[in-house]
């Protein structure tokens, strides 16, 4: 018997026994999530798929949030610069392009924390890493909801069944769907009439990073903060409300629901800022003003908040952290095959945008306009090094994406020596 079913089954046992049971490895039974009832049949080899890479396979009491417990751990404050560490940071950056900008800071357990930074309070646009934002909003308005019960927070998200509408137009990027009778299962952008839970949403905007589940998920907190425990609302009173109630008004809800708990996190509105909704019917529905932002600073404080439980609550950061776990395809920055064994929370973030150019052929990740890249990951390796870093660039003409690999591997080296 191969050593994965051997560890799922010792995972279904557990749940047997009344433990926590596996997520994301059987994640579905807690959360609803049904892309989870796949992997776990891919795992327990009841399903055809590809096998996720062995750090993907941790179990949901294997997750933990790495710095909960003393005085210093609860502080908003990043340790100083490491001089050897910078030094060694500094040295893959010479002959590099000067747009790239980082902030990685090891926690490895029973060792000196050790910080290094170059060009980390520099601005970009955050793409899709501003879905960041929006699960920490999501959190953070299910606890004005159900302040004394974490559980009801989850049974929200697992109950409230939300069907695409224009709010998800256009997207392209494409969902896993999983059929949890048939088994039928397909990648495919967002369709109208297509009906997820929240909980799904919510994974969908992380793990596959498709906008129209970040404009869904961003319209549902809007909706939290607009009816509070009347939530959810009935269709007409969702109708109504976005018809009522001026556009001004929807648009203050929706700046303060994402960037209050940044706030309450420690992260000033320089370091990392989201006002705009993902996809074109969102932009439209809720038009705001204000612009937004992201730096190295901004991001790595964010993770520095969530792994310290300051991202709205304990349960909520932990619960964001298990949403950023990747099981699926790692890309980009995960994909560096120096991280294969490591567990790998990853948000990404892409912008590129080409014009004619004679000789140049623009392709995905290579414009040569702009050309934002855009990384934020926590990285465990199983009893080594645990560390987090954001890494942005605006490279043009070059693919960024193997770019980002690449650095990912550099920087594995270093922490790792």
């Amino acid at each position: 018997m191969k050593r994965s079913h051997i560890t799922y089954i010792f995972f279904l046992l557990l749940c047997m026994a009344g433990v926590l049971c596996g997520y994301p490895i059987d994640g579905y039974k807690t959360t609803g999530i049904r892309r989870l009832e796949r992997l776990s049949g891919i795992i327990g080899g009841t399903l055809k798929g590809t096998m996720p890479v062995e750090g993907a396979r941790l179990s949901l009491e294997q997750i933990k949030l790495n710095l909960i417990g003393t005085l210093e751990d609860s502080t908003f404050v990043l340790p100083p610069v490491d001089a050897e560490f910078q030094k060694r940071i500094d040295n893959l950056f010479p002959n590099r392009h000067e747009s790239y900008s980082l902030a990685v800071l090891e926690i490895t357990p029973g060792k000196p924390k050790r910080f290094a930074q170059r060009q980390a309070d520099r601005q970009f646009s955050p793409g899709s890493v501003g879905k960041l934002a929006i699960a920490a909003g999501l959190f953070a308005e299910l606890k004005k909801i159900c302040p004394d019960s974490f559980e009801e927070r989850c049974r929200i998200l697992k109950s409230r069944m939300v069907t695409a509408d224009e709010w998800i137009l256009s997207d392209t990027h494409e969902i896993p769907v999983f059929d949890t009778a048939s088994k039928s299962f397909a990648m495919r952008p967002a369709r109208i009439g297509d009906v997820f839970s929240l909980y799904e949403w919510a994974d969908h905007m992380l793990s596959a990073s498709a906008n129209s589940a970040a404009s869904i998920t961003w319209k549902e907190v809007v909706l939290m903060r607009a009816f509070g425990a009347g939530y959810p609302p009935s269709a007409e009173q969702e109708k109504e409300f976005f018809q009522k109630t001026p556009k001004s008004q929807i648009a203050e809800i929706a700046f303060a629901v994402v960037n209050e708990p940044l706030r309450a996190a420690g992260i000033e509105k320089e370091e990392f800022q989201l006002a705009s909704l993902f996809t074109g019917t969102g932009k439209r529905k809720i038009p705001i003003s204000a612009g937004s932002n992201a730096s190295p600073i901004g991001l790595i404080k964010f993770l520095l908040a969530l792994e310290q439980g300051r991202i709205v609550d304990r349960p909520s950061g932990l619960e964001i952290k298990r949403l950023m776990y990747m099981t699926a395809k790692r890309i980009r920055y995960a994909s560096a095959p120096a991280l294969t064994g490591a567990a790998v929370y990853f948000k990404s973030g892409s912008l590129y945008r080409c014009k004619e150019e004679p000789g140049f052929l623009c392709g995905k990740y290579m414009g040569n306009v702009e050309n934002v890249m855009n990384s934020v990951a926590i990285v465990e390796h199983p009893d080594g090094p645990v560390y987090l870093v954001v890494l942005m660039s605006n490279v043009l003409r070059k693919n960024s994406a193997v770019e980002h690999q690449t650095i990912a591997t550099y920087i594995d080296k270093i922490i790792k020596n």
